[in-house]
């Protein structure tokens, strides 16, 4: 694992390299003119080579584009694609700016249609090698109750990177696992007692047994807590409030700008969406929800309608005949929350934050699930960590554990993170990653002994 990731640090390297060459050669034959870069002649051109490069490393960390062999490759070349426009773009304007005027656009597009290309050859390239050196660890899972065993089937959909072999239940003792585990690379621990895990991981700890663990809602709370060093006992000060007013304060200047930005910029798309609406059926333009949001407070979500106006009353069919002709269109490009933007310039919501549930649902969820109510504690976002790492069959409890891991480590560039994250999902279907149909836990553990017995593996 230590020497994959050093591979990638070498692998994100050259790329970084050879997209800076290719930017100063198109920048040096193309753009360059004397009447306004000649302090660029010289050494200049270092520094120029030095801010492009460092731009665009740290855009592509933030949509997670050097994650070769981590991610599906199509993630790694979108992310890769959304980072460099954005870093030519904002090259663009530093450009114009040294210029003291708009030059002209064309050389840019062109770099940038370029590095798409070599972009591409690149992140093959490196997959490639991935797929052909790295091999998948065969391990071991060891589970609490059956319902849990649906972690395997999630693992499996990579099965490059993890090969479970066995399933073994806790209750079969500490002594018959570590003798099994002799025969595996590395552990997986899902939803066992917190004494029992804790035992578990010391032994692997002390084995340098490659471990993986589904961490519970105390674990990610715990996880956002403040190292205090004032004594030889170590401390951890648990973060209980959200954010800090400090923090509130840089969000909601950062959700005003943005918004504000992006709803002059979108303003002629929503006004053909909003026409559209209006002469499809001549009904309102507007569909309104009541959500829960911060400390519990109920507002109501805009969307851009796109069902019949007394959808409600009338009951879901197989093909939905309540969405409306252009409802199908916004839904799929997913711009029917594009009001939403209003809602965030209101203060209702936040462009980050777990998602605003509706009432009903978040008296239910709380009713089963008491931890619910934790994600109260920011406002409710338009998109966040739980719609940017679930999938359309998350359990509640994951989407929950998701929504803490956004509060606890909250950060504005975390926010950034995001927001560009985000882009990159809006060019994807939603996915169930091969769940399309419900499998029960009895059947992952017969097929896992079936696939045991018919090859023999002990």
């Amino acid at each position: 694992m230590k020497n994959n990731n050093t591979i990638r640090k070498i692998e994100s390297i050259i790329e970084l390299v050879v997209l800076t060459l290719i930017y100063y050669y198109v920048w040096r034959n193309f753009i360059f003119d004397k009447q306004y870069f000649w302090p660029m002649v010289g050494r200049g051109k270092y520094v120029l080579m030095g801010v492009y490069f460092i731009l665009v490393l740290v855009i592509t960390h933030l949509c997670e584009g050097f994650k070769y062999g981590i991610l599906k490759i199509a993630d790694v070349l979108f992310s890769q694609w959304i980072a460099v426009t954005i870093a030519n773009l904002v090259t663009y304007l530093q450009l114009s700016l040294m210029a003291n005027v708009l030059i002209p656009a064309g050389p840019l597009l062109g770099l940038t249609l370029i590095d798409f290309v070599v972009q591409g050859i690149f992140v093959y390239t490196f997959f490639a090698i991935y797929n052909k050196h790295s091999e998948a660890s065969r391990l071991l899972m060891v589970y609490g109750n059956k319902e849990s065993v649906g972690l395997k089937l999630k693992m499996d959909t990579r099965e490059d990177t993890y090969n479970i072999k066995k399933l073994i239940s806790v209750d079969e003792g500490f002594d018959a696992i570590f003798k099994e585990l002799e025969n595996y690379d590395g552990l997986v621990i899902s939803d066992v007692s917190a004494e029992q895990r804790n035992d578990l991981l010391k032994h692997c700890y002390m084995h340098n047994i490659q471990t993986y663990i589904t961490p519970k809602i105390s674990d990610v709370i715990i996880g956002g807590g403040e190292d205090i060093h004032q004594f030889d006992t170590p401390l951890v000060r648990i973060n209980t409030t959200g954010l800090t007013p400090e923090q509130e304060l840089v969000k909601r200047f950062f959700d005003i700008v943005l918004c504000v930005i992006a709803s002059v910029v979108l303003s002629p798309l929503m006004l053909i969406i909003a026409a559209a609406i209006k002469l499809e059926d001549h009904g309102p333009v507007f569909y309104k929800q009541a959500r829960v949001t911060k400390d519990g407070k109920v507002f109501d979500i805009l969307k851009f309608r796109s069902m019949v106006e007394d959808a409600e009353q009338r009951p879901a069919t197989d093909d939905d005949d309540r969405i409306t002709k252009v409802g199908h269109v916004i839904r799929a490009t997913r711009v029917d929350e594009l009001p939403q933007l209003f809602n965030i310039i209101k203060g209702d919501m936040s462009i980050v934050g777990p998602r605003p549930e509706r009432t009903e649902h978040v008296e239910k969820y709380t009713e089963a699930i008491p931890e619910f109510e934790f994600r109260s504690k920011v406002k409710g976002g338009l998109t966040g960590f739980a719609q940017i790492y679930g999938k359309y069959n998350t359990s509640a409890y994951d989407k929950i554990k998701l929504d803490l891991m956004y509060i606890e480590n909250y950060t504005f560039l975390l926010d950034v993170k995001l927001v560009l994250m985000t882009i990159r999902i809006l060019f994807k279907k939603e996915s169930t990653e091969g769940f399309d149909k419900v499998v029960s836990a009895d059947e992952i553990l017969a097929s896992l002994e079936a696939e045991k017995n018919k090859t023999g593996d002990e």
